[in-house]
């Protein structure tokens, strides 16, 4: 017999607390370490975000083919004027000087120079914050790729979502606080070591949702049909069960993250049987929504997929949600050593329209007064040519742009030099685009902290400062 929404909760409800305890127990004062509590509720000042939705170009997208406008290329296309030596991390020598293939022109009062191959995000560049002079620490992907989601050059160091929900916590209890929404063809680099809560306890770790089709769905969270005998309404003396068994154990061992992390995700799928269904059925937006987004369209319906259902997922209460275009590896991402020509169009083209449509969408849904957006990618592109066509890894400069609240409209901070190869003014790394965002959430940076291994560890390590001069 099926169960409405009122009969399930009232069956199942003692269950679906008791099979994760964690939160329980830290709030009753019974699991002492601090570990063990879902939350800190972290907040140093007044917030101007409430939620974040993190875009990431996987491979490095090159700046003086989409933002950073060089004019200086064209005039010393052809010329070997690079380095003599392989720098480290290039994975060929440097050729010779290359132009950017791609027209540009400006836009929005603000003038911003972008490329042709961004028409659609063209047209909001006068609601973007720009950080023209993005710098890291290496010319490798993976390497670069933990950097800008954990500060850190290796693994083992929570990311900036993790961060995000240890200090902050949830914003709704039946739907992951820090949600990821992959590329279909893959992995990023690090695989899902990018979405590692590190050091802090697991629950912090981001939930990986696969999206592959026209009504994404999270695997195994309803019972199999081929089990008959896993019914909710038989459930009620397991629930209990498990219930004691979990406040025994917990209790005993209260600085046990994993357990409470698995005891959570229990309770949340549970909760999420409820209220899942409903976030994920893109399928229920309006035609002219999809079509805004690039549903309809080959080339744009699997990234505008992602970026409505993460538009849907904050609008219900998801606090961090990021969506990554491009897999790991040689092919269908923003590594583009072969040929920019060719390579870099179609991975252009499948981001600029739903990206846009993203922006308008949060903003008839209300929520750009509270919701930050953030588009950024591990490193940049070198000036200079590889092969005959391709750019090679360049991480001197490289451009992120911010969108939403407290961030100040159409302005960019930064520069590049006249080849777009290092920055040379106002240089901006993750330590300060993190702390900017930590900001933006009401959060020191320098405060946000947790010992570990006899360090107080934070996800600026001791670098960072707040960008203001992008900020209301």
């Amino acid at each position: 017999m099926s169960l409405d929404r009122r009969q399930m909760l009232t069956t199942v409800g003692g269950g679906f607390g008791g099979i994760a305890m964690a939160h329980m127990l830290a709030s009753d004062g019974i699991a002492g370490s601090s570990e063990s509590r879902m939350a800190n509720g972290i907040q140093h000042h007044p917030a101007k975000v409430k939620r974040v939705i993190q875009l990431f170009m996987t491979g490095g997208a090159s700046p003086m083919d989409l933002y950073d406008y060089k004019p200086e290329l064209a005039r010393l296309h052809g010329q070997m004027l690079g380095p003599k030596d392989k720098p480290e991390g290039f994975t060929a020598p440097a050729g010779a000087i290359m132009k950017s293939p791609f027209t540009f022109s400006q836009h929005g009062q603000s003038g911003r120079w972008v490329s042709e191959l961004f028409p659609e995000q063209a047209k909001l560049v006068d609601e973007m914050a720009f950080l023209m002079a993005m710098t890291t620490k290496t010319n490798v992907h993976g390497p670069g790729t933990f950097m800008m989601n954990s500060g850190f050059l290796l693994p083992g160091f929570p990311c900036l979502g993790a961060w995000v929900s240890y200090a902050l916590g949830n914003i709704t209890d039946n739907l992951p606080t820090f949600i990821v929404l992959p590329d279909p063809k893959g992995l990023p680099y690090n695989q899902k070591a990018c979405f590692s809560s590190g050091f802090l306890p697991v629950v912090h770790q981001g939930t990986v949702i696969p999206v592959n089709s026209t009504s994404p769905q999270i695997a195994d969270l309803v019972a199999n049909p081929k089990f008959p005998f896993a019914k909710r309404s038989d459930s009620s003396e397991s629930f209990a069960l498990l219930n004691r068994l979990n406040q025994r154990h917990a209790v005993l061992r209260p600085d046990d993250s994993m357990l409470a992390a698995r005891m959570a995700s229990y309770e949340l799928a549970a909760k999420m049987q409820l209220s899942a269904p409903e976030a994920f059925d893109i399928a229920s937006e309006p035609e002219h929504v999809h079509k805004s987004y690039g549903i309809d369209v080959p080339a744009t319906e699997d990234f505008g997929r992602r970026c409505l259902l993460a538009a849907r997922l904050v609008e219900r209460g998801t606090r961090f949600v990021q969506v990554w275009s491009g897999p790991q590896g040689a092919t269908a991402n923003w590594d583009n050593h072969g040929n920019i020509q060719t390579e870099l169009p179609p991975m252009a083209v499948s981001v600029d329209r739903p990206i846009a449509a993203l922006l308008r969408d949060l903003k008839s849904r209300g929520l750009a007064e509270d919701t930050l957006v953030i588009w950024t990618t591990e490193f940049g592109r070198t000036p200079f040519a590889q092969g005959s066509l391709g750019r090679d890894h360049n991480g001197g400069s490289f451009v992120s742009w911010l969108w939403g609240a407290g961030v100040k409209p159409g302005i960019a901070y930064g520069k590049s030099d006249d080849w777009g190869y290092q920055a040379v003014e106002n240089k901006t790394y993750c330590y300060d685009l993190h702390a900017t965002i930590l900001h933006l959430l009401g959060i020191d940076h320098e405060r946000l902290t947790v010992r570990q291994n006899g360090i107080d560890r934070r996800l600026t390590d001791v670098h960072g400062h707040v960008v203001h001069e992008i900020l209301e």
